[in-house]
């Protein structure tokens, strides 16, 4: 007890010496510990009296006495306003996830459905990542598959074109797509220029909630066609009412005061938090998503939903109207810092009766079967753990295994994968692939890829962090050779108290008659119908199934590469405009210096190059 009280004295002076030199003006700053790890990011209207809170200890709770007492230096960013230090902090907690902190898990971007205008007849597409792309964005949608299956209704609707440049540009034919009424066909000249830009306009009226113009307007078109005896244009016009009718009854809200919102609900059950996110935008739900933000158990659900808006907001979309269920302690604040960041009026809101109360109601429902749904599932994670230690014979339950797999197509473009399985599940943000880089591997060699691999995951764990992220259990897919490949590197490494297994089949492949080889225990044969041998079977798999993802990556990289690259003059637009206006490598390779310089901004020269550059011997 002693020493724990010399600690938090010791914590306080340093803050305090600090507090001597600091500015009074807003900013963040950042607590570290003996390692210059961030122990905490805070934001501070005065950052020297907020700092100035810490030296007194006894005013805090156990949680931060506990902080204080760990740190041992600290650093300082001065910002104009209190609201971009509110801003600079949630974007550091979302990138650093300090420990003290509370931080999202997932930050995985949105889908939207983006309307290319690069293109003379604009292109229907998904889209995910910075809107770089000229044209018009709709979401956000809470994952590809509603985008996919909006997309494919779109279609119906509207009859855009989805297909990549290249194809539209070498169609001399209608596609299936024609056939069957989902493409209106401009590749071939089935519609005008003028009439394409008509449906655009209609689906920007729809996705902006004006559905019953595009509605009437459709029936007008239905009954002039039908009148003139057109009677299959007016067949293809009604079914693109009943489309639009179906889209209408499946997304409405049935709702008239909401319109452009995200609604947020959060809930706490047995230390796990749930956070629910609605995206309603033009009166229609476009999806929700779950988040399981990482928190303290003393963290109340206004404390943290009110870390976790500033942290979503950073990169994410922001819609007028913000609507949650619990009062949040920085409301007003978040409120000007989203109006200075959107340069638009921004208004949360907690409502407690109405629609808006009935919406908040419906997501907290959902957050508790989230919830109930998440527990079970951990619950049953933790006893395939303990029942994986017992069936293999391991000295305690892993809390971090690491699976490995190689893959290759006859020894080309070969990549390494490791997948991580934690106390809740897969953790995907920790996979880590390798691309093979030495040349002294024959191609093929699995044994040295996997040697290589290893070696490069372990060759920092002098380093603290490095260490303390290394696995209870590494799994191989593989044999007794790439077992011991694998047990050689650990050994090397000091690494012995990492428990090791691999898993091969029989001599014919077969799946489901898997063989477990151990350093000290020989082999190990599970029942094919024992619960622990479907779970080996899965960490294994989807090991395999990341390894291939990546190889598959690397190879197309690969295969995009051309000897255009390798040409002075040649960048990514003059590229395009040659794919574009050839349509693939092989007929620029077959075309003459002629059918080259019809390119447009392709001089004499510069055809020339292109043609020596595919003939030269």
């Amino acid at each position: 007890m002693v020493s724990q009280l010399t600690n938090l004295q010791a914590g306080a002076k340093i803050i305090k010496k600090y507090t001597e030199t600091l500015s009074r003006k807003p900013g963040v700053y950042r607590m570290l510990d003996a390692n210059q790890k961030i122990l905490y990011i805070g934001k501070a209207k005065n950052l020297s009296n907020r700092v100035k809170s810490y030296t007194n200890p006894n005013n805090h709770s156990n949680r931060i006495k506990k902080m204080i007492s760990e740190t041992k230096s600290m650093e300082f960013i001065i910002t104009v306003s209190e609201a971009e230090a509110l801003l600079l902090e949630a974007n550091l907690i979302k990138k650093n996830k300090p420990k003290y902190n509370i931080a999202m898990r997932d930050d995985k971007s949105f889908a939207h459905i983006l309307i290319n205008n690069q293109h003379s007849y604009p292109r229907l597409m998904k889209y995910r990542g910075e809107k770089k792309i000229n044209g018009q964005y709709y979401g956000p949608f809470a994952s590809a598959g509603a985008v996919n299956r909006t997309i494919d209704i779109i279609q119906k609707a509207f009859l855009l074109r989805t297909c990549s440049d290249s194809v539209f540009e070498n169609r001399s034919r209608p596609c299936l797509l024609y056939q069957i009424n989902k493409c209106s066909a401009p590749c071939t000249g089935e519609i005008s220029k003028k009439n394409y830009n008509s449906l655009l306009d209609d689906l920007d009226l729809f996705m902006k909630g004006k559905a019953s113009t595009i509605k009437d307007k459709i029936y007008s078109a239905m009954q002039q066609e039908s009148s003139k005896l057109n009677y299959e244009n007016a067949a293809r016009l009604r079914d693109r009412l009943e489309t639009i009718n179906k889209i209408q009854s499946q997304q409405t809200i049935n709702n008239t005061s909401v319109n452009d919102a995200d609604i947020f609900a959060i809930m706490k059950l047995d230390n796990l938090v749930c956070v629910q996110v609605f995206f309603i935008r033009a009166g229609q739900n476009w999806g929700n998503r779950e988040y399981f933000p990482i928190s303290n158990k003393l963290d109340t659900n206004e404390e943290i939903l009110d870390s976790f808006l500033a942290q979503f907001y950073t990169t994410h979309p922001c819609p007028k109207d913000i609507i949650i269920s619990h009062e949040i302690p920085s409301k007003k604040l978040l409120e000007w810092a989203l109006c200075e960041k959107n340069k638009k009026k921004v208004y949360i809101q907690i409502p407690k009766i109405g629609e808006k109360h009935k919406l908040i109601q419906k997501a907290l429902m959902n957050c508790e079967q989230a919830l109930n749904r998440k527990i079970n599932q951990i619950d049953n994670h933790k006893e395939l753990m303990d029942g994986l230690a017992n069936k293999i014979l391991l000295n305690k339950t892993p809390k971090r295994i690491e699976i490995y797999d190689n893959s290759h197509i006859q020894g080309s473009h070969p990549v390494g994968a490791m997948v991580v399985v934690g106390e809740d599940g897969l953790e995907n943000k920790s996979y880590r692939k390798f691309n093979i880089r030495s040349e002294e591997i024959s191609p093929g060699d699995d044994y040295g890829m996997m040697k290589e691999v290893l070696t490069r995951r372990f060759s920092k764990t002098e380093n603290k962090v490095a260490y303390e992220n290394s696995p209870d259990l590494i799994i191989i897919d593989g044999g007794l050779g790439q077992l011991n490949i694998v047990r050689d590197i650990l050994n090397e490494f000091n690494l012995n108290q990492i428990q090791l297994i691999s898993i091969s089949k029989d001599k014919k492949r077969k799946h489901g008659m898997e063989k477990i080889h151990t350093p000290k225990n020989g082999i190990i044969i599970l029942d094919t119908n024992d619960p622990i041998f479907y779970f080996l079977q899965r960490m294994r798999d989807e090991a395999h199934r990341f390894a291939i993802g990546s190889h598959r990556i690397r190879r197309n990289k690969a295969l995009k590469y051309s000897k255009l690259d390798d040409l002075e003059g040649i960048g990514v637009k003059r590229k395009n405009q040659l794919m574009k206006y050839f349509g693939s490598m092989k007929s620029i390779q077959d075309a003459n210096v002629d059918d080259i310089m019809r390119v447009p901004g392709i001089s004499e020269k510069l055809a020339m190059d292109i043609y020596q550059s595919f003939h030269e011997s």
